[in-house]
């Protein structure tokens, strides 16, 4: 039990940064339909983040002469992914095992499923 959360606690606390900021720009892009037609039109602060959400690229000067790569930064995404995966996983037993009644786990568990599913079909013309 005692690795399991020290498991928990370093992997959220190592990717708590970039997952942040990958909610945070997603929040934006959720609210703000605007898309930019390539990552040189990012001009504001917030739409380079956009453009580093979207093309795993920080927009710069030099993009015409030297494209940039994001394989580097894609490795680091899809191990941030694997890692949350694992750490939700990881909360989740610990909320099994650290309570005594699992009926509002169970609970918070299924509403967490129908919630979304329910606003998803609500907003959904019929």
């Amino acid at each position: 039990m005692r690795i399991l959360r020290r498991l928990h606690t370093y992997l959220g606390c190592f990717f708590a940064p970039l997952l942040i900021f990958y909610v945070l720009t997603g929040w934006y892009q959720t609210v703000n339909h605007d898309r930019l037609k390539s990552p040189a039109d990012a001009g504001t602060l917030l739409e380079k983040f956009r453009t580093v959400h979207v093309d795993q690229i920080y927009p710069s000067d030099h993009e015409i002469s030297r494209p940039s790569s994001p394989k580097w930064f894609q490795y680091l995404v899809v191990a941030m992914s694997v890692a949350l995966v694992a750490t939700v996983a990881l909360g989740v037993i610990l909320a099994f095992r650290s309570t005594r009644q699992t009926w509002p786990v169970w609970v918070s568990l299924i509403v967490g499923i129908l919630l979304p599913a329910l606003l998803l079909w609500l907003g959904h013309p019929h």
